[in-house]
């Protein structure tokens, strides 16, 4: 496992995130955040594996179905291509907060799962997104971490910035200063 990634949230992230308890509920939902394809882009040119990671318990719910999820999917690798890159794997928790499972944020489950997927090493690997949870996750799974969006009081992340571009930048600038 030499791969490196970044592991991307998606609501928030790559995307306006819907006010609390709403739901990108079809791919027409999805609208990117300012600069975010160019921001992937750029680090899948320097050689990132890149994967989403999100919970979405809309599914359990039954506000958001699985086939949506795919058709928002598509939506996005249709955004990237035209920049000569995609994601190489999605993964999500669909369960409720209270179901207990291993794979919702700040629980790390998603990222070993899309970390073994790609077979690539966590501890050189980025988590990025745009809450606590998000971080913790990627804490626990041993990334490091960059938060978009104001520093709250209390979040640890290894880099904050208030969009995917200028975290992508910082993230460059720490992978250039890093010994191999």
């Amino acid at each position: 496992m030499t791969r490196r990634a970044v592991l991307l949230d998606r609501d928030g992230t790559l995307n306006v995130k819907p006010p609390e308890h709403e739901y990108v509920t079809s791919a027409e939902d999805f609208q990117w955040l300012p600069g975010a394809p160019q921001a992937v882009a750029r680090l899948a040119r320097v050689g990132f594996s890149l994967a989403i990671v999100s919970n979405q318990r809309g599914v359990a719910r039954g506000l958001v179905s699985t086939r949506t999820l795919h058709e928002v999917e598509i939506h996005i690798q249709r955004d990237l291509r035209p920049l000569g890159c995609s994601i190489e794997a999605f993964r999500y928790c669909v369960h409720e907060t209270a179901d207990g499972c291993l794979c919702r944020k700040p629980k790390p489950g998603l990222l070993i799962e899309a970390a073994a997927a790609l077979d690539v090493d966590l501890t050189r690997s980025w988590m990025v997104g745009d809450t606590e949870a998000d971080m913790l996750a990627g804490e626990a799974a041993g990334c490091r971490t960059a938060l978009i969006g104001p520093a709250a009081p209390g979040v640890r992340a290894d880099v904050t910035a208030p969009s995917l571009q200028e975290a992508a930048t910082l993230i460059l600038a720490a992978v250039s200063t890093t010994p191999a």
